[in-house]
């Protein structure tokens, strides 16, 4: 088996942990750590990926080009990475990105809209960026049609196209298939990416290694959206256990993510029941916590919410009717 390429998303998807409030300190550290203990990639932008910042998704305490340019400045190894997602990300936001130094831009779609991706990966491939498709909510639809969409993405240009588990509803036969079908179907690289809202992290990313993924992700603490992402120390310390080579090295993990993350989350970041029913449910991972204020606010419970939204099919940008549906179950139990 080749070395398995590692990138971290603790400083974009864990921006959701904290309502992407992370500092520009902190980010630095925590980038510090990651590069110290060879981490390949190392991923940083808004949670909702370059340009996320607004009244729907929230608002990030410093800009993307601050936070960039900063943790670009600290590495010495790791590669810099950036997520955009077309209709909120522009090919300026990709400029921007690439001024700052990023090397590696990941390209994020829902499962059935590759064909949106193509100006932003051919734009990323002009400007001379290691190009990654990022096929979300990947669950949702048959392996056979999500290896379709793949290969829009490699035609485009892709140099990797990602497996993208956003809720953690996957089950591992589910994660085998469609990793599976992917690594039929691509000449291009293939990655994974999961939440840990069923508890399955770790495990599914070792599964999707073994179906052939050449990149995989996860994060210090499982610090992301829902109960988290692949919690990076565990993973390394089980792809040592099996002998799959990453070069990423443990001890300096454990350290950043007891010292250093941990200690950050406002919310601890975990399967607890709010967040399994992410998984349960097939919900987009970052709608936990706008579902818990709307719990809050409406009186209604957040799983009857989180179950109804799974019913409607909700994808990542229908984040506003997280309120409609607590508004109508609201109404519902009032009458």
């Amino acid at each position: 088996m080749t070395k398995i390429l590692i990138n971290d998303v603790t400083l974009r998807d864990g921006m959701h942990a904290l309502s992407h409030q992370y500092t520009v300190e902190q980010m630095v550290q925590i980038a510090t750590q990651l590069d110290a203990a060879q981490v390949d990639l190392i991923e940083v932008s808004h949670g909702d990926g370059l340009n996320g910042n607004s009244v729907n998704y929230g608002f990030s305490r410093h800009t993307e080009a601050e936070y960039l340019t900063a943790v670009k400045g600290v590495l010495k190894h790791a590669k810099l990475a950036a997520l955009l997602l077309p209709g909120i990300g522009t090919i300026d936001d990709m400029h921007m990105a690439k001024d700052c130094g990023v090397d590696t831009i990941r390209v994020a779609t829902h499962c059935t809209e590759a064909d949106i991706s193509r100006q932003h990966i051919e734009a990323g491939r002009q400007l001379g960026l290691d190009v990654v498709g990022f096929l979300m909510m990947a669950h949702m639809i048959p392996a056979a049609k999500l290896a379709e969409q793949a290969k829009l993405m490699e035609s485009y240009g892709a140099h990797c196209v990602y497996v993208v588990d956003s809720a953690g509803a996957m089950l591992m036969a589910d994660t085998t298939e469609r990793v599976t079908a992917l690594r039929q179907a691509l000449s291009c690289q293939v990655g994974f990416h999961n939440h840990n809202n069923l508890s399955l992290g770790v495990a599914n990313t070792i599964l999707a290694i073994e179906a052939g993924a050449d990149r995989v992700d996860a994060s210090l603490a499982g610090m992301g959206a829902g109960a988290g992402n692949c919690p990076l120390e565990a993973l390394i310390a089980v792809t040592e256990r099996m002998g799959i080579d990453t070069g990423v090295e443990l001890y300096p993990l454990l350290d950043a993510a007891d010292h250093v993350v941990r200690p950050l989350q406002v919310r601890p970041v975990q399967t607890d029941g709010r967040a399994l029913m992410l998984g349960y449910a097939g919900v987009y991972s970052s709608f936990l916590i706008h579902t818990e204020r709307a719990s809050e606010r409406y009186g209604v419970d957040s799983r009857d919410i989180l179950v109804e939204l799974g019913k409607r099919r909700m994808v990542g940008g229908q984040e506003d009717m997280i309120v409609d549906v607590a508004l109508e179950l609201a109404q519902k139990a009032a009458t």
